[in-house]
């Protein structure tokens, strides 16, 4: 398997594992150069779909050929991974204010987040390679996610997970599939500074959004969305953006499906952080407020040093894959947006309300489709999809805040009542 740098194009072996090239890009996977017969893939798709019980019944693994068709099916840690939910709501749709709106609960992936569509992939690929030892740096669904696909392949997964602002329950659930959990002081950044650094002197293979074949998996989310509406995408994709693992996916499988023919027209990607941890927001408004609208890829891109939000899958002050984002907003003719905590939590409740659930990163992009109708940037007649990233148990805490605590900005409220067990408590 080979793969290019996505800045200067050189291209380089992925046996041994790389995930950078020396000039500072990240490394993408090269396909071979043939031309598929879209028609007879999208047959097979279709017919994969039925699967039970097989490689092919993944989310993910059945589209194989556009993801990783050199690597052995022998080699592939599977657990059913994709196959999510995508939900309508009168209510939601309501509230984004828009024509249509679907919700694709990632959230319903086994380790209840998206990280699992490109888990899958990274593990079989080092599995393939011969690793024994697979590390990430982690806010939480990532650290879950490995330790699952590490526990399923019988390997070993070294975790490093900032010491706060990470959620209980991720870091629980990563602690009871076995993995070798290290808090650490710092961020999420000087953890994946670390890995770069010494991953390959510690002989570890790393599972960070740096890895090109975790991109290649989580390209499957929007395949099955596409594949869900008949190849008919529409027109908006709105995200929630932290490490921009899911951007940079996102545009390399919207690329993929418009050269291969699948779809007839790119839908525009909204990038959604929080005003606490929105270094990328900030740089491309920065941009567009000097009138480079075409956002050109070589620009400067600041760093935020101590990043803060409630949502803490968004919790990241420097995005690794921030370049290939860009890309996909370049490709889209995309935006961004930032919405603030009660913004997020406000949508949360609605999301939850509405019988689907999400943790907070991923109501900011319901918050952020809200903000964007009302600046004028998506039209009310248009529509959207928003992508769902994590389940509501991942962080229960924050359920526990918006409904427990007495805060008058907690529209959608919830409470207990104390009852003696009569028929006329429940009149």
């Amino acid at each position: 398997m080979r793969a290019a740098c996505s800045e200067c194009g050189i291209q380089t072996s992925l046996s041994p594992m790389q995930y950078s090239c020396s000039c500072g890009g990240l490394l993408q996977v090269i396909h071979a150069a043939s031309e598929p017969d879209t028609d007879k893939l999208k047959r097979i798709f279709h017919e994969r779909r039925s699967e039970r019980n097989t490689l092919y019944a993944s989310g993910v693994w059945r589209y194989k050929e556009l993801i990783a068709p050199d690597l052995p099916d022998h080699m592939i840690v599977c657990k059913n991974e994709g196959n999510t939910g995508m939900y309508q709501s009168e209510s939601l749709t309501e509230y984004a204010g828009v024509r249509g709106l679907s919700l694709k609960a990632q959230s319903e992936n086994p380790s209840g987040s998206f990280k699992d569509n490109g888990m899958t992939a990274a593990v079989s690929h080092g599995r393939w390679l011969g690793y024994d030892r697979f590390a990430c740096s982690s806010t939480g669904n990532t650290s879950s996610s490995l330790a699952m696909y590490a526990a399923l392949a019988g390997v070993k997964s070294i975790v490093l997970v900032p010491d706060r602002d990470v959620s209980a329950g991720k870091v629980l659930q990563t602690l009871a599939y076995g993995a070798d959990l290290c808090t650490f002081r710092g961020t999420y950044d000087d953890g994946i500074r670390f890995l770069q650094e010494n991953a390959e002197e510690l002989g570890l293979y790393v599972c960070n959004s740096i890895n090109p074949l975790r991109i290649e998996g989580q390209k499957s989310i929007i395949y099955e969305i596409a594949q869900e509406l008949d190849w008919k995408l529409p027109d908006w994709i709105v995200l929630p953006g932290g490490a921009l693992s899911n951007a940079a996916a996102l545009g390399r499988g919207l690329q993929d499906l418009f050269s291969l023919g699948f779809i007839e027209r790119l839908p525009q990607v909204a990038v959604v952080q929080a005003e606490g941890a929105s270094p990328f927001h900030r740089m491309v408004a920065s941009m567009r407020c000097s009138g480079n609208n075409g956002l050109p890829p070589c620009i400067e891109f600041h760093s935020e040093q101590q990043p803060q939000t409630r949502a803490s899958a968004l919790n990241i002050g420097n995005p690794p894959s921030w370049r290939k984002a860009l890309r996909t907003l370049t490709l889209t003719q995309g935006t961004t947006v930032s919405v603030s905590d009660q913004e997020i939590m406000e949508a949360k409740a609605y999301i939850d309300r509405s019988g689907i659930g999400c943790e907070p990163a991923s109501a900011a992009a319901l918050a952020g489709l809200r903000k964007l109708v009302r600046q004028g940037d998506v039209h009310p007649e248009q529509t959207a999809v928003c992508i769902l990233t994590g389940n509501m148990l991942k962080d229960t805490d924050a359920i526990s805040e918006y409904h427990l605590r007495n805060d008058p900005s907690s529209a959608l409220r919830n409470t207990m009542r104390q009852v003696d067990l009569i028929y006329e408590a429940f009149q």
